[in-house]
């Protein structure tokens, strides 16, 4: 049951966060247009693609820095109460520091149920329109440079394995194709191409300086062929998907993503993983925030609501540099992407304790 003190300051929370998003979202479409505007008159880019760009960019946007803002918007709010000296009167009350944070982790809930069912079903979509517009009309590298085209190694099935120097998806042509097929752990036979082309439309490839090798028992047999259509159990797509993929798919699709891209030997497991994890790791950063906000806030300073929204703004910096640095670090090594997401969370989730005792004392 919500008390009235509950009601007050969870009105006041939630519509400083509102205020916060409309005021710092279209300051962030206005310098985003600032930047891209002249590419976009140059590439005669159409209204209504704009129109759908900035819609997208908005969930993309208020997703990405969500806690951020919550985590101003309570510092803010809640200086205004201890300037005010109403947080002296509600502890002095008989009201504890505990509960007197009730319905701020009610707020954090909510706002946090929102984002995870945003991060779901939400920004997937909003995600794939927002980075295929910047690929389309913003990138030099235009369609091409949406996939991942050289060195691409994949396991096709639980014996088979495929590889490409290269990979031009204008022309559908791949360059120093190889397949290796293995019975029992050894090698049964390995087939290689200078060139694959594949056929839309009978779904066949087309290999040229085509050479195969079957390992017999005492000898191996050898077959050639300036040219040789087949059918492989893989498509284009499965042979270079779109590098930023995993930031498109729904958590169902995404899982089973993972799996497949897993068991292909995919070079990029651990970026597609850490956008996995993000999608629990950043609600649950809204309620580590929430506290350390209301822990930070809660006590009048000499410097008043500037000092704390200084302290605010600098601990919001390095919960996203630790969140960037770690991401980096889970994506270009063999760090667990697990351990790199959750980092951030960990170590301001001691501070918050620490932080929260201070505050009761």
């Amino acid at each position: 049951m919500l008390t009235i003190l509950d009601k007050y300051i969870l009105k006041r929370y939630l519509a400083t966060f509102s205020v916060m998003l409309l005021m710092f979202i279209p300051i962030g479409i206005i310098i985003d247009v600032s930047e891209k505007v002249n590419k976009m008159i140059a590439n005669k880019v159409p209204i209504k693609e704009i129109a759908v760009y900035y819609f997208d960019f908005t969930i993309y946007f208020a997703n990405l820095l969500f806690p951020i803002f919550l985590f101003l918007s309570i510092i803010w709010f809640t200086s205004k109460l201890a300037n005010n000296t109403e947080i002296i009167a509600i502890l002095s009350s008989g009201i504890s520091f505990s509960r007197f944070l009730r319905p701020y982790i009610i707020g954090a809930t909510a706002v946090s149920l929102f984002a995870l069912l945003m991060g779901f079903f939400l920004v997937p979509s909003a995600s794939a329109g927002f980075k295929n517009f910047r690929y389309m009309y913003l990138n030099n590298s235009g369609v091409s440079g949406m996939r991942d085209n050289s060195d691409v190694y994949r396991q096709i099935s639980d014996n088979e394995y495929i590889y490409v120097s290269n990979f031009n998806n204008v022309s559908n042509v791949a360059f120093n194709f190889s397949l290796e097929k293995f019975k029992d752990g050894k090698l049964e036979y390995k087939i290689n191409a200078s060139r694959l082309k594949w056929n839309p439309k009978d779904s066949t490839y087309t290999m040229f300086n085509y050479k195969k090798r079957t390992i017999g028992l005492l000898d191996d047999s050898f077959e050639k062929a300036d040219k040789k259509e087949a059918k492989f159990n893989f498509d284009l797509d499965d042979l270079t998907p779109v590098v930023f993929i995993a930031e498109t798919l729904s958590y169902g699709d995404l899982t089973s993503f993972i799996d497949k891209e897993r068991k292909r030997g995919s070079s990029n497991i651990n970026t597609y993983l850490v956008v996995l994890y993000k999608k629990y790791s950043i609600p649950v950063a809204a309620f580590i925030l929430t506290i350390i906000a209301v822990s930070v806030s809660s006590m009048k300073r000499r410097g008043g609501m500037g000092s704390n929204l200084a302290i605010g703004i600098l601990l919001a910096f390095s919960f996203v540099f630790l969140d960037k640095i770690f991401g980096v670090l889970a994506e270009k090594s063999s760090f667990p992407p697990i351990i790199a997401v959750w980092i951030p969370n960990i170590v301001f989730g001691i501070l918050a304790i620490y932080l929260l005792r201070n505050a009761k004392r």
